[in-house]
């Protein structure tokens, strides 16, 4: 089966954050169906395919079943086909 790709909502507290520049802690947090849940409190996650820091507040795309974020459709997309591919 393949996984469910969500583009959601994030509300965060970043008042203090510059958005082009998420320094300090890394949150970690649970993604669900349309929501994420904040378990640790951070300026940003990481996407599971670059890397690349993504600040909660642009947070769109994960996925839940394997719980990664990803920074924008590309990365969502480029991890589908490689999930795809697997399963053949």
């Amino acid at each position: 089966m393949l996984p469910l790709w969500i583009s959601g909502a994030v509300r965060a507290n970043t008042d203090s954050m510059n958005k082009h520049d998420p320094r300090g802690p890394e949150a970690k947090v649970h993604y669900g169906d349309n929501e994420i849940t904040i378990l640790r409190q951070g300026l940003f996650v990481r996407c599971a395919v670059t890397g690349e820091k993504i600040p909660l507040e642009e947070l769109r795309y994960w996925n839940v079943d394997l719980q990664e974020a990803y920074r924008g459709p590309e990365e969502a997309t480029k991890r589908w086909k490689e999930l795809a591919e697997k399963q053949k």
